[in-house]
């Protein structure tokens, strides 16, 4: 990847990290909310707790028409002021409904970011890079994460009994950086001739891209795309494989409590036998592990493909949560059980996380890719928002080992799903993926 091809992507990913920051920073304000504001665990799961995530599913599902009307380029730019606006808004809060008003700006943020930048970076990658392009999304995110789990955990106690508006507020320095450099990006040469007819402007964007023997040639392909997709829609018998195959991986992705662990992970860990400062620092190295295990998913992702990663992270959830299971069950040492925890974190981070965004950028047509981004986002983060809102009830009504084991369940229908139905998508053309849909694998009525 020469330094154009890696510079814009760059810029374009750390919309993953404000992603990554503001959907988890809100687990070291979890525990001083509750105490602060006396609620119950309805109203704390919902309205606290889930809230972003709500905001989130109406971002995923709507943020195709922005990123359609007014290109990927403008949306990905509103989405900073966005996430800039919330931080400012939950440090400042003076009640839990001020508090959960800004925390669903933040969700519509997440949400438009999950449907903008996938579709900008699959649009603007070569071949055979696209899996190490689009996954510096995700990279952004578990980055984000970590560090919002370093921030929680160095802040504790920095400002008293107001120590989470400083964690909240934190988030306001990477929006503010990530705004000034979002400017600089072209906007997407698909965008410009599928829905500008700019094909001139595309060509020059394209020449920055690729080698001119190159421009020419992908230019070919979406104007001759154009045509052949003027009149399809997402909703279509010609597009049914790939929606499938977006709601299925969308679906398992949360089914396998990656956002139960992440959203309360400092309470697991107390549950597991950490005391408070403990189960935050625990919570540092769940980042860090996610960090290096979607690192290595990156360098593999080319290689070896979307769909053996996804058979390595199936195989490694199934075998973690039955540890973590195993472990709440007997009430065995508190370090094994943090140990099986960050085993789930690491399969997750080289399957689930790794593949999740690339490979829902990749299956659908480039006329409708922004709207089966958004069908896919919506379907996941639909999914995290219920898991999320029955999180603290859970929590207090079940048994932990309980808990994984129905996530385990569902790890095994997801391991099926990988094997009989997921195909491999590395290295194809985005235009030479659309055919094979519609050709190779049929959908019978």
């Amino acid at each position: 990847m020469n330094k154009v091809t890696l510079y814009y992507p760059l810029i374009v990913s750390l919309s993953g990290f404000l992603f990554g920051f503001d959907t988890v920073v809100i687990s070291g304000a979890n525990l001083p909310l509750k105490n602060l504001w006396g609620t119950s665990e309805w109203f704390h799961g919902f309205v606290i707790m889930s809230v972003a995530l709500w905001g989130t599913v109406l971002g995923a599902i709507f943020g195709g028409i922005p990123c359609n009307r007014f290109g990927r380029k403008n949306t990905l730019f509103w989405i900073g002021v966005l996430f800039l606006i919330s931080a400012l808004g939950t440090a400042l809060a003076t009640d839990p409904y001020v508090f959960s008003f800004y925390r669903f700006i933040g969700g519509l943020a997440i949400g438009a970011s999950s449907i903008a930048a996938p579709t900008y970076l699959s649009e603007i990658s070569q071949n055979h890079h696209r899996g190490k392009t689009v996954i510096l999304f995700q990279i952004n995110i578990v980055i984000g994460i970590l560090a919002a789990y370093t921030s929680n955990y160095f802040l504790q106690g920095f400002g008293g009994n107001n120590d989470w508006r400083w964690m909240l507020g934190a988030e306001v320095v990477p929006a503010l950086i990530y705004l000034g450099l979002i400017l600089n990006i072209p906007k997407s040469p698909r965008w410009l001739v599928l829905y500008q007819h700019k094909d001139e402007a595309a060509h020059k964007i394209l020449k920055r891209l690729y080698s001119e023997t190159e421009a020419n040639h992908i230019l070919t392909s979406i104007q001759k795309d154009q045509f052949e997709s003027a009149t399809m829609r997402l909703f279509s018998q010609q597009n049914q494989f790939a929606l499938i195959l977006a709601f299925l991986i969308a679906i398992f992705n949360q089914l396998s409590g990656i956002n139960f662990i992440l959203y309360y992970a400092p309470e697991i860990i107390e549950k597991a036998g950490f005391i408070t400062k403990e189960s935050l620092l625990g919570t540092v190295f769940i980042g860090f592990t996610n960090l290096v295990c979607t690192l290595l998913g990156m360098y593999l992702i080319d290689l070896v493909g979307r769909k053996q990663l996804m058979l390595i992270g199936s195989l490694g959830y199934i075998f973690s949560l039955s540890l973590i299971s195993f472990g709440f069950y007997t009430d065995i040492n508190p370090m094994y059980k943090l140990m099986s925890i960050l085993l789930f974190i690491a399969s997750h981070g080289i399957g689930q996380g790794a593949v999740i965004w690339v490979f829902i950028s990749e299956i659908f047509p480039t006329k409708v890719r922004a709207l089966g981004q958004s069908f896919g986002s919506g379907v996941h983060w639909s999914m995290a928002a219920l898991i999320t809102l029955f999180g603290a009830v859970l929590i207090e009504n079940l048994a932990p080992w309980q808990i994984f084991m129905i996530f385990n369940g569902f790890m095994v229908l997801q391991l099926l799903f990988v094997i009989f139905i997921m195909p491999e998508t590395k290295g194809l053309s985005l235009e030479k993926l659309q055919k094979r849909w519609h050709v190779d694998k049929p959908i019978k009525n």
